[in-house]
């Protein structure tokens, strides 16, 4: 009881040695595959997944955009493993770290900026100044927009770390309230625990749909620059 709140967002150290690293590369090792002609149920469920989810985000994308679908299909599949793994005890996830996150925002962002600029540069332009905008405030707007587009990779970042971090925390503390009621009360310990079996069933839900949001809003930013 004495652990501290925030001690399972500490990364962790193998001999002074940083482990994030290698626990960012457990998630694909867990993705099963098969060197087979007939696939088992697993593997079939997998491919249907991985297709129709693909096939949802490139829908409204033209034939520039999809180049983008390896990629984006591998940035579901990372974040949503990692954040399931990070649901097991005494386990850490790397997504509750902002800077991890922001790793992965910026530099899919900028390629879609950059992608953008290079292909259609006026259409890019033209979003900084919306048609029909009274002259007194072209100033004003152009330099909303460029923040509002220079802000969009810390709000990708911050909704992932947040949602993320709050599930675990509320995780934590009911869990705790559950070990603390065990010896006062049975009655209250088992409602608490019902509370956090649904809340663990909920955070399951979390994880798989923050990880659809992210790459849904990366899918969103590519689409506005090709």
């Amino acid at each position: 009881m004495n652990e501290n709140l925030f001690a399972s967002f500490i990364a962790p150290t193998i001999l002074g040695l940083p482990a994030a690293v290698l626990i960012i590369l457990f998630p694909p090792l867990l993705i099963p595959t098969s060197k087979y002609l007939i696939n088992n149920r697993l593997i079939t469920t997998q491919r249907w997944l991985i297709k129709l989810t693909s096939k949802q985000m490139m829908a409204m994308h033209n034939t520039k955009g999809r180049t983008w679908s390896l990629m984006l299909v591998s940035l579901i599949i990372f974040i949503a493993t990692t954040n399931l793994l990070g649901l097991l005890p005494h386990s850490f996830t790397p997504t509750t770290q902002l800077s991890m996150n922001l790793a992965m925002a910026i530099p899919l962002w900028a390629g879609a900026v950059i992608m953008g600029f290079r292909s259609k540069i006026k259409n890019a332009l033209a979003h900084f100044l919306p048609q029909g905008t009274p002259t007194p405030l072209i100033p004003m707007l152009v330099i909303i927009e460029t923040i509002s587009l220079l802000i969009q990779p810390m709000a990708l970042a911050v909704r992932l770390t947040a949602n993320i971090t709050a599930g675990h925390l509320l995780m934590h503390l009911i869990g705790s309230a559950t070990l603390a009621m065990s010896t006062i009360n049975l009655p209250s310990t088992l409602i608490i625990f019902t509370i956090l079996i649904l809340l663990t069933i909920l955070e399951i839900a979390v994880a798989l749909i923050q990880a659809y949001v992210f790459t849904l809003l990366v899918s969103l930013y590519l689409h506005d620059n090709t």
